[in-house]
Formats: structure tokens, C-alpha cells, sequence
């Protein structure tokens, strides 16, 4: 193995309203990109990046998972009633005891929700990853704390307790996270949610950042395109315009979580200025660095 490499691993897949993934674009534009089902859904991956070095697994995201009882999964669209990032994981050799760290960009339930096992009638959720260290942004752990009403059903009440009483939890302040060292750093976004932490890693021949909800898929790389579930999406377009604009100019790449069908994409730029994604790839095994 190469001293770092990089996989796309699947978690529970999701159904949300195209409407409300697509913020004030029209259905008209929309829909040609991603369809939508009888119901205005369009399919959603949960999509984590594992990094792994040696000595040291890394999973960056966890996805919706299959904490959810029956009725709120049918209403939050996730399909699958079983714990699909653990058998994603399982596929590629790796084990819950495996992961050394999870790092979370924010603790909205669709990339916090897969820290925690599967539903069960009676039994209370407990962490699936038993020896992680948790790498959180400071504001984004204060948001969950103290949620606004806009937002306060994108948290999960019980998460935060069982993280802190690991004793393992990292708050990132700024750029750099003592957990994780060399090789990693953040981008912080406040469009999406305050705090919102986008990992980026480096790798030889250009930066690969996981793009959060910043940029959830490649249809959103398109600067005016954001989500009604964005806090601020002026603020949000404006932070997407200097990333973008900084990753371009080394070359990096975007790992997509929530892209139905692609994993990762270099950044491009066409004749008329619009941001876009080339050398596309539905799963990601192995990326050496």
C-alpha cells in the first residue's frame, strides 16, 4: 500500500424533495440533471471517504446510517432499514474497531446519523466505531447544542452525549486538527450550517476535498445552484466561489457525498467561466498517494 490512498464507500442511499435539493432553481432545470420519482424525489447517496495510511484508518463522514425508526426513515426517504456503511466497510477489509478517526463536517443527521447502530425497538443507539477519536468543528458541535428552530430536526439529541463521553472528542478551531497532523486540513463554510468543516488531503498530483454540503454533487458545483435547506445561500455561493476558485488553480479535486452518481471530480472551467468536474468516478478504490 501506498503511504496514503483514498476509497468511496456507500452508506444508506436517500429519496429527497428535488425542490427542496435544488433551492430557487426551477424544476424545469433541475430535473434534467437528477430526475425526480413520482413523489418529487430524487435519489441521494450518503457517500464517506476512507483514508487510509499506515498505522492509521480514517473515515471521513458517516451518512444517514439506520438509526431512524420505521416512520421517520419512510419520511426522511432513506430506503435501506439495515446498516449499509458497515458492509460497505466490511467489503473493503475494514471493521468498526478498524477506524482510529471519523471525522464529521457537522452533525446534521444524514452525515451524523451512521455513527450510531441501527434501530432496534427498546434499545438505545451506541456508537458503532468503539476505539474513533471524533475530529468536530467548534461551532458546528455548538450549533447541535443549541439548535434554531430552522434547523433543530436536522440533529440527532442523543449523539452528542454518547461522543463526549468517549473522552475522544477533537473541537477544530481552526485550519489544522492535532488528531489528525500532517496532510489534512480544513475549509470552514457558515452558507450551509455554521462551522460546516470541508476536509481537504493532500495527495501528489492535486488536493482532494470532501465537499460537504457545501457542495453536495457535481450539479452544484454550478456557483448560483444551492439548497432550500442552506442557512445563508448568498454567503454559501460567496465561500463556494473562493474555494472553488483556490482549487482550481491547484489542481484539486471534489469528493462528493451526496452525488447519486459520482464519487470524485477534478475542477474545471469552461470558455464561458462555469465551474464543472472532469475526469469523473462513480467509485474511488484506492487512490494513491
Amino acid at each position: 500500500m501506498s503511504s496514503r490512498t483514498l476509497t468511496s464507500v456507500l452508506g444508506n442511499s436517500q429519496r429527497l424533495d428535488g425542490g427542496a435539493m435544488f433551492g430557487n432553481a426551477p424544476r424545469a432545470v433541475w430535473q434534467a440533471w437528477i430526475p425526480p420519482d413520482e413523489r418529487h424525489r430524487i435519489p441521494l447517496a450518503c457517500r464517506a471517504m476512507l483514508v487510509r495510511e499506515p498505522g492509521r484508518v480514517v473515515l471521513c463522514e458517516t451518512g444517514i446510517g439506520a438509526f431512524f425508526e420505521p416512520a421517520m426513515r419512510d419520511r426522511f426517504g432513506v430506503v435501506e432499514d439495515r446498516h449499509v456503511l458497515l458492509e460497505s466497510l466490511a467489503a473493503v477489509g475494514v471493521a468498526p474497531e478498524d477506524v482510529d478517526v471519523v471525522v464529521l463536517s457537522h452533525l446534521h443527521f444524514d452525515h451524523a446519523g451512521g455513527a450510531l447502530t441501527a434501530w432496534r425497538a427498546g434499545e438505545p443507539s451506541a456508537l458503532v466505531f468503539p476505539r474513533a477519536r471524533w475530529v468536530v468543528g467548534a461551532q458546528a458541535w455548538a450549533r447541535a447544542l443549541a439548535p434554531h428552530p430552522r434547523d433543530r430536526a436536522s440533529f440527532i439529541p442523543a449523539l452528542q452525549p454518547l461522543l463526549e463521553a468517549t473522552g475522544r472528542l477533537e473541537l477544530v478551531t481552526g485550519a489544522r486538527s492535532e488528531v489528525l497532523g500532517d496532510g489534512f486540513t480544513f475549509h470552514t463554510s457558515d452558507g450551509h450550517t455554521p462551522g460546516l468543516l470541508l476536509a481537504e488531503v493532500a495527495m501528489p498530483d492535486g488536493p482532494v476535498v470532501f465537499a460537504a454540503d457545501l457542495i453536495p454533487g457535481r450539479a452544484w458545483v454550478h456557483l448560483p445552484i444551492t439548497m432550500g435547506y442552506d442557512r445563508y445561500p448568498e454567503r454559501l455561493i460567496d465561500e463556494k466561489t473562493a474555494l472553488l476558485g483556490d482549487l482550481l488553480a491547484r489542481r484539486g479535486r471534489l469528493f462528493f457525498t451526496h452525488d447519486p452518481e459520482i464519487a470524485l471530480g477534478r475542477l474545471a472551467r469552461d470558455d464561458r467561466g462555469r465551474f464543472h468536474t472532469v475526469d469523473e468516478q462513480a467509485h474511488v478504490v484506492d487512490l494513491a498517494a
